[in-house]
């Protein structure tokens, strides 16, 4: 939302907005265009008719007396993806979409196309290296690349956000379930990508990774004039702990990612460029110098013999594809796996048992949680032992405290190993940059 703000502002929207608690980084970048709110909170009073529209966050409450005097006011009330629609109507519109991957896919479709100088729009949901903003709506773009996902749109409109984008073209990476508290079951989960796949105009495509099972189902569905395209782990190499495509036309081409969720990022991102008209050869060229995007097996710091990672992985899917994907690129160094439960699902009991293994890849293996926080989220309490039971391992560390666990790292001989941290939280607040630093030295 406080990226839309922004791209608003800069577009010469008068732009006001409000709500309960504003976090880093959205609450320094709003005061850096002089639109944070100077109170938190919600004032009715500031709802008038002179607006012109207003736009509804996902977690806005039905009850909130600001929309409640929006409507009132007959005013016109806009969800996000609903605003986002609005904004490129007459653009072609393109959805990265599914469980695990859509973030790095569009990154890397974005990179693609910028550093081949296309015009286009965008909206993703990670920090990407050469993007100032992570929104982007301009008149004159033909194109615009979304970041689509499958939650509720908001509180007073349950269609998943992806559908509202109306897309011509839509990639969908995996589906694995997530988000235990509004999708209770797996088929309910799973119908919402079907949905999107349905939803497809003729003309349109749909691009899908054709190793998940459920996905090939929904993918070689017969759908009247829509292309159907599927995709797997584009054929690689490691060679030194670098990774190397490997390629028909365009010969070996060394990347800066890795993993084979990456592998099948990439192929993925390919296809959809291929869709765009951007050739191999411009693809690879431009792939060959992709980063990744932020928290994305971010690389916090190196020495010879010791990398320490962090990464945004916190569904069970994530988690698993993340650690092989480090140990498979460095099978000579000790792995040192650490996740944080910090979601509904993932500190869910019911939810628990899919991290079942999930991180056997690692050498040390550890799982930190949060007491307070599934207090907060008024979850039935767990125990060390109902963490070990649900992730299958007898060995696994289990830490509540984050002092504690920043000790138990700092104890351990780095020396040939790698840290990889992974989680959508804090670790408690935890400086995973000081860590890091300490780690290394």
């Amino acid at each position: 939302m406080h990226n839309l703000a922004i791209e608003l502002h800069l577009k010469g929207f008068v732009v006001t907005g409000s709500d309960d608690e504003i976090y880093e980084p959205s609450s320094s970048r709003l005061a850096q265009y002089d639109l944070l709110p100077p109170v938190t909170g919600w004032f009715p009073e500031k709802i008038t008719s002179d607006l012109e529209a207003v736009i509804l966050g996902m977690h806005a409450r039905q009850d909130n007396p600001e929309l409640a005097r929006a409507k009132e006011l007959g005013i016109k009330v806009y969800s996000y993806p609903e605003y986002i629609f609005e904004q490129s109507q007459n653009k072609q519109r393109v959805v990265i979409a599914g469980s695990h991957g859509k973030t790095t896919i569009t990154s890397m479709v974005l990179h693609v196309l910028k550093y081949n100088n296309r015009n286009f729009n965008y909206l993703v949901g990670a920090q990407i290296e050469g993007f100032d903003n992570m929104v982007k709506l301009s008149e004159n773009a033909p194109l615009i690349v979304i970041e689509g996902d499958e939650y509720f749109t908001s509180p007073i409109d349950p269609t998943p956000k992806f559908i509202h984008y109306q897309p011509h073209i839509a990639l969908i990476s995996g589906i694995a379930w997530d988000h235990f508290n509004v999708f209770p079951t797996w088929e309910s989960y799973v119908k919402q990508f079907e949905l999107l796949a349905d939803s497809l105009p003729k003309a349109g495509a749909i691009i899908f990774d054709e190793t998940d099972d459920m996905l090939d189902v929904i993918g070689q569905k017969g759908r009247p004039d829509v292309a159907s395209t599927p995709y797997n782990v584009h054929p690689h190499r490691i060679e030194d702990n670098r990774t190397i495509l490997i390629t028909a036309e365009q010969g070996e081409v060394p990347i800066l990612v890795f993993g084979n969720h990456n592998m099948k990022n990439i192929s993925g991102a390919r296809e959809v460029c291929e869709r765009l008209g951007v050739t191999d050869e411009e693809f690879y060229q431009a792939i060959a110098t992709f980063k990744g995007a932020s928290k994305r097996l971010e690389l916090l710091g190196a020495n010879e013999t010791v990398n320490v990672y962090r990464d945004f992985a916190h569904a069970p899917s994530k988690v698993e594809a993340t650690t092989n994907a480090l140990k498979e690129q460095f099978p000579q160094r000790t792995l040192v796996a650490c996740a944080e439960l910090h979601t509904f699902s993932s500190l869910n009991k019911g939810f628990l048992s899919q991290y079942r293994r999930k991180l056997k890849a690692a050498d040390v293996a550890i799982v930190y949680f949060n007491p307070l926080t599934v207090e907060h989220k008024r979850l039935e309490s767990l125990s060390e032992e109902d963490i070990r039971t649900a992730f299958k391992r007898d060995d696994l560390k289990v830490f509540t405290s984050s002092a504690e666990l920043e000790a138990f790292l700092k104890s351990l001989t780095w020396k040939d190993a790698n840290l990889l941290l992974m989680s959508s939280g804090t670790f408690g607040d935890l400086d995973l940059k000081k860590l890091a630093a300490d780690v290394l030295a």
